[in-house]
């Protein structure tokens, strides 16, 4: 077997709407609906599949918990201009800009957290 890219991920969180709202004003990702009520963030040919903390679609993770995901996304964009879009919205940058390596090579990060904790990445490659 050989493993192409990731299609989709889940994350469990607290609140379906903020998580949405999060992630479409601060990173620019799109929302899906699909199936009976669920949704989905989309970007590129990805997606993150949203289950609510006590409303998991089966089957599911063995432990599925708010605030568990640490994410790394790549974008184009100059990072120093991803780092003012994230203080005009008010985003707190935990960390960064940092040197790190990435599935393909080094790569300068920042880190900031979502409305449920989980640690988010966001990378340009050198």
């Amino acid at each position: 077997m050989i493993i192409q890219r990731i299609d989709h991920f889940v994350m469990t969180v607290r609140d379906i709407d903020a998580t949405c709202d999060f992630y479409t004003k601060v990173l620019g990702m799109d929302v899906a609906a699909f199936g009976t009520g669920r949704k989905a963030l989309v970007f590129g040919t990805q997606k993150i599949n949203l289950h609510a903390v006590g409303e998991e679609f089966d089957p599911k993770a063995l432990r599925p918990t708010p605030g568990a995901v640490d994410v790394c996304f790549i974008t184009e964009n100059p990072l120093d201009r991803v780092m003012e879009e994230l203080h005009s919205l008010g985003v707190i940058i935990e960390e960064g800009p940092v040197k790190r390596t990435g599935a393909t090579g080094d790569m300068l990060s920042v880190y900031l957290r979502d409305p449920d904790g989980n640690l988010v990445e966001i990378s340009n490659y050198l």
